[in-house]
C-alpha cells in the first residue's frame, strides 16, 4: 500500500493535474469510479495505473471485475495519498492514470462522418466537457478542439464529460480553416452557431440540418470571429422563446446537436 504523499510516485501523478506534465508525459488523471469505469469498459488500453483505497475498492465490485478482465491491477493507496494526487478537494476512492488518446484531424474526416462538433476557441472546462458529453448523447462522430481551446485532458473537462471521453474520438490542435477544408471536403455542410444567425427552425424545415454537418462553436464571451463566420455555409442562432437574454454555450451547443440528430435520423427513417 502507497502511504507517503510525499513519495516521487505520487508526486509524478499529482503533476498531471498540470497542462506541463501532460504534455510531457502523453498522460492524463481519471478521478472517481465513473470515469475509471468508462475508461476499463471502453479504452482498458489507455489505462497505465489504478490506485485505490481499499474501502472504495471494497464498494465498487464491477470496477474490480473490470480491471481484472483486463489485466489491469490496482494499488491500495490510503486517503492522505489519494487526496494528494487528485485535483479534487474531495476524491471518491478511485484514480486511475491513462494515456491520452485523440485522433487526428484527417482519420476523422476520413471516417466519412455525418455529425461533428468542432470547437473554437472555448475556454471554459466545464462548458468544454459537456459539449463532449452532448456530442456522445447526440450521437456525434467526433469532437474537434482548434485554436486555443482548452486541453480536453484537463481534470475539470474530464470529470464534465462523465466518461465519454472514451466514447467518441477527439482531436486536439487543429487549424480552424484546415478543418473547416476537410470539412467541406468529407462532403459536410459547417454550420457556426452564433446570436447574429439566421433562425435554427427555419434552416431546418428548409432541410438543412438533414445534411451531415459539422457544428462550429466558440468562445464564451466573444462567440465566434468573423473569418470563423465567413468559412460556415450557414450561420444559425436558437430562437428565445422566454425572456432569457441568451444560453449558456453548452447547453446551446447540446440543443444544436440534437436538433441535427433528430432531423437526420428523421430523414433516414423508412
Amino acid at each position: 500500500m502507497l502511504e507517503n504523499p510525499r513519495s516521487p510516485r505520487v508526486r509524478a501523478v499529482a503533476k498531471l493535474t498540470k497542462r506541463s506534465a501532460r504534455t510531457d508525459t502523453g498522460l492524463f488523471l481519471l478521478e472517481g469510479p465513473q470515469a475509471v469505469r468508462e475508461a476499463l469498459a471502453y479504452r482498458p488500453d489507455a489505462v497505465v495505473e489504478l490506485f485505490a483505497t481499499p474501502n472504495a475498492w471494497d464498494r465498487h465490485p464491477d470496477l474490480r471485475a473490470a480491471a481484472t478482465r483486463n489485466g489491469v491491477d490496482a494499488e491500495f493507496v490510503t486517503e492522505y495519498v489519494l487526496g494528494a494526487m487528485a485535483d479534487t478537494v474531495t476524491p471518491q476512492g478511485v484514480i486511475a492514470v491513462a494515456r491520452q488518446i485523440p485522433m487526428s484531424v484527417r482519420d476523422i474526416f476520413d471516417s466519412s462522418p455525418r455529425l461533428v462538433a468542432i470547437c473554437e476557441e472555448i475556454r471554459d472546462p466545464g462548458n468544454l466537457g459537456t459539449i463532449i458529453r452532448a456530442a456522445d448523447a447526440a450521437g456525434a462522430d467526433a469532437v474537434v478542439l482548434t485554436g486555443r481551446t482548452v486541453d480536453p485532458y484537463n481534470p475539470k473537462v474530464v470529470r464534465s464529460t462523465t466518461g465519454s471521453l472514451f466514447h467518441l474520438p477527439v482531436s486536439v490542435g487543429g487549424d480552424l480553416d484546415d478543418v473547416v477544408a476537410r470539412a467541406h471536403a468529407a462532403g459536410l455542410s459547417v454550420l457556426a452557431a452564433d446570436v447574429k444567425g439566421a433562425d435554427l427552425l427555419e434552416a431546418r424545415a428548409a432541410g438543412v440540418l438533414a445534411k451531415p454537418t459539422a457544428w462550429l462553436f466558440g468562445n464564451e464571451a466573444h462567440g465566434l470571429e468573423e473569418h470563423a463566420l465567413d468559412l460556415a455555409d450557414h450561420v444559425l442562432k436558437l430562437p428565445i422563446f422566454g425572456k432569457a437574454e441568451s444560453l449558456n454555450l453548452a447547453t446551446a451547443a447540446s440543443v444544436c446537436l440534437y436538433e441535427s440528430a433528430f432531423t437526420q435520423r428523421a430523414a433516414d427513417a423508412p
